[in-house]
């Protein structure tokens, strides 16, 4: 018997549809005006009363009314605000893309949370302690579970082709979209919707996270996102959901579909060195960078590059992502680079950071236009490239590079082209 081998050719993969919930904006429209025009997301807490903690600013989603979103009245009762965000976000994405119109083995869901329901968790656990087991909803472990959002949307879209919720810290939406490239580029799925959806901003979450000492400790919200700035002192805890559609080239060409950037690499390391602080030297975060580069087909003084820096505000972040970048690009075409974060004006959202950013990056490319880093008035001299300071720039970028770096070690990056 003589048995034939065929290797398959690999697909192009392209975004169709893009969806938002975020503390600058729960449209695509609207956050992006907000991101080019410098807006600061990041407001005192008003969701609980932070007087006892340290810490008393977060990236707060505002106005979200799940009924207006088209939310059930079952996912209105039964999911998580980590849910929520990400089915409303989904709907955005799924009505942008169109009618995709295909067989459900074929439609995907790659959505992750690096935290889950916290909301959940925090109520069931009082009512536990305050009034016994049996006040203990049957739906509680149903709708905590960091699983349920890719579930729920899913469900949502009858979506029953391949389904991966990533957990890997901050990093979940940018390995959950660039996982879902890959599926889909090796022919295991015609569309995937993906991305990250969280709703942390709990008095428990920002305890755990001051009490590390990774958050911001200004009052003032206009200090309290300052990534790449000498002064800064952390993070910001913020929540929402950022969701793409992703689609096989031809497929979405045969259906007419508007393509908003291709998705043309993907890096995924790890530091393997602490559980909460990144390599000092950016090596292996740089690695992941470059594994991107690479699959783009980058060329050095050809292509201008645009990279949605992961610019938390934290002190060993900052530095240890300037390194990668130079590490990942070399010297000369670092400098070239237009960076920015714009986790200054939306604050962290941690598992959902990475789909957000991938969105802000599409669309920096579509309209040649990078994002500002608000707030960065002294300049870390150990963080010496460009990074947009407090203005936004328009540029002929033809690569867009989206990085996330996670608790643990989790290194993913993004490449995107513009169509």
């Amino acid at each position: 018997m003589v048995i034939k081998s065929m290797i398959m050719k690999k697909r192009r993969v392209v975004i169709t549809g893009m969806g938002v919930i975020s503390p600058i904006g729960n449209d695509v429209n609207k956050f992006w005006n907000n991101l080019v025009n410098g807006v600061c997301g990041v407001t005192k807490i008003e969701s609980f009363d932070s007087s006892k903690i340290n810490v008393h600013l977060a990236g707060e989603v505002k106005d979200f009314d799940p009924k207006e979103c088209g939310l059930s009245k079952i996912q209105q009762r039964k999911c998580d605000r980590f849910s929520q965000f990400a089915i409303a976000a989904s709907k955005q994405a799924m009505l942008m893309a169109g009618d995709i119109d295909m067989d459900p083995a074929r439609l995907g869901v790659y959505i992750g949370s690096g935290i889950g329901g916290i909301h959940t968790f925090v109520k069931h656990t009082k009512d536990l302690i305050e009034n016994g087991p049996k006040w203990i909803s049957p739906n509680f472990i149903s709708t905590m579970i960091s699983n349920m959002a890719s579930g729920n949307v899913a469900i949502d879209n009858n979506a029953q082709g391949p389904s991966l919720p990533i957990v890997t810290a901050c990093a979940t939406g940018t390995h959950s979209i660039g996982e879902a490239f890959h599926a889909i580029k090796d022919g295991y799925a015609d569309a995937i919707i993906a991305g990250g959806s969280e709703a942390a901003v709990t008095e428990l979450a920002i305890a755990g996270f001051a009490n590390s000492k990774a958050l911001s400790t200004y009052d003032d919200p206009a200090m309290g996102s300052i990534p790449f700035d000498k002064r800064r002192k952390g993070f910001v805890l913020a929540e929402g959901s950022g969701i793409v559609v992703l689609e096989e080239y031809e497929h979405a060409k045969s259906r007419g579909a508007e393509m908003y950037a291709e998705i043309v690499g993907y890096g995924n390391t790890c530091d393997a060195y602490h559980f909460t602080a990144p390599r000092p030297d950016g090596s292996c975060a740089a690695r992941s960078m470059k594994q991107a580069l690479n699959d783009s087909g980058f060329v050095p003084g050809k292509d201008l590059v645009h990279i949605n820096a992961h610019g938390t505000g934290t002190p060993l972040n900052d530095t240890s992502e300037t390194a990668a970048i130079k590490l990942a690009m070399g010297e000369e075409e670092a400098r070239k680079a237009i960076i920015c974060s714009t986790k200054s004006m939306t604050g962290h959202m941690l598992g959902a950071a990475g789909g957000v950013e991938v969105i802000a990056a599409a669309l920096a490319l579509k309209y040649g236009i990078v994002p500002p880093t608000i707030g960065l008035e002294e300049p870390d001299p150990d963080c010496d490239l460009d990074y947009t300071p407090n203005k936004a720039r328009k540029a002929n970028i033809t690569i867009a590079l989206s990085s996330s770096l996670g608790f643990g070690g989790h290194n993913a990056c993004v490449a995107l082209r513009k169509i």
